[in-house]
């Protein structure tokens, strides 16, 4: 049986691994999809995150995809078995200009209202589990931000909400706002976090821990740096690959900050660990995020089931306190090896 954990201090109990699915509807077709999906729900797996920008790289022809591909596998599963998270988009902050809305990503009452209604119809259901904020809007005061996604739990039409991409500042400003103005608090933050990039262990860690706020990892195989797949220079089909060799210059900054001399010479690091214990990178990766006692849930993507397969860890695998020295240890001798998650532009 996998693990299950609460999210924050909501109602909603979920699998210690959650299904991403940024992939659905641009690497994979909607078959490969399915039977991804279908292999993680056959694991135990029932927590499964979505967000109308997806499928990824976004653009205009596609968002949306993803949320209609699991929306459509969802009508074969009984509702309930299924915790199903999605996410409003949020402005770009300079980074790039979302396509959705036109553009118009700012978190107030008709974008929010308008993007929840937009993604019930597109995943073929009535409520959401868990709504979250793609980006944060530091624009728009917490208050109104939480006060609308308050009033569509009320509705019904979700049962908890969470952020994403937030700063530490961010999600305290957010909790304080939320307990002055009697509005709902965040239960989630869903933030990039893995042995390339373990800044979450911080500041968003103490917040976590004394706000009772769980932190839900994307990227946590930063983006298959992690499997080792990047050792030997960019893999034929890898998506780092794409960007790097792409004419697309957000996409291209975005893959050298997770695959750069550092991360790959933390990868060669650590590769003696995972032989030693027996195990894949992937799975030591996996495993070391999921010990963190602030995550709830570890969010893993795939492009096939074979990947899926070689990421799931065994639910009786854990690492010792020597195992998490040696960790620390290289931690220690290349600091912050991905130059760069995104959080200082807000």
């Amino acid at each position: 049986m996998m693990q299950r954990r609460r999210l924050g201090s909501s109602g909603l109990v979920v699998s210690s691994i959650c299904m991403g699915t940024m992939t659905f509807g641009s690497q994979c077709d909607e078959a490969t999809s399915f039977a991804i999906l279908d292999h993680a729900f056959d694991a135990g797996i029932d927590f499964f995150d979505a967000a109308e920008l997806y499928p990824v790289p976004p653009n205009a022809e596609t968002y949306g995809e993803t949320e209609r591909i699991v929306g459509r596998w969802l009508q074969n599963k009984p509702r309930e078995a299924v915790i199903l998270a999605t996410k409003v988009t949020g402005p770009g902050h300079g980074w790039f200009t979302p396509p959705v809305r036109h553009g118009h990503t700012a978190l107030d009452r008709v974008q929010i209202v308008r993007a929840c209604e937009d993604s019930l119809r597109r995943l073929n259901t009535d409520y959401i589990d868990l709504y979250q904020t793609h980006w944060p809007d530091h624009g728009m005061p917490y208050e109104e931000v939480l006060g609308v996604l308050t009033e569509l739990r009320q509705a019904g039409k979700v049962r908890a909400i969470g952020c994403s991409n937030e700063t530490s500042w961010g999600l305290m400003k957010s909790l304080w706002a939320a307990d002055v103005h009697g509005v709902d608090r965040y239960q989630t933050v869903q933030n990039n976090f893995s042995l390339i990039n373990r800044r979450c262990e911080s500041e968003l860690a103490q917040v976590c821990r004394r706000e009772s706020v769980s932190l839900l990892p994307y990227s946590p195989l930063g983006g298959g740096v992690l499997t080792g797949k990047y050792q030997n220079g960019p893999p034929p089909g890898g998506r780092f690959t794409a960007y790097l060799n792409g004419s697309q210059q957000r996409q291209r900054l975005m893959a050298e900050r997770f695959v750069n001399q550092r991360t790959l010479q933390t990868v060669a690091r650590l590769q003696p660990l995972a032989d030693e214990l027996g195990t894949s990178l992937a799975n030591l990766a996996l495993v070391w995020s999921m010990q963190h006692d602030f995550v709830a849930s570890t969010i893993v993507g795939a492009t096939s089931v074979d990947q899926l397969k070689e990421s799931l860890p065994r639910d009786d695998f854990r690492l010792s306190s020597e195992v998490l020295a040696a960790i620390d240890q290289i931690d220690m001798e290349i600091p912050n090896p991905m130059t760069e998650d995104g959080l200082r532009r807000l």
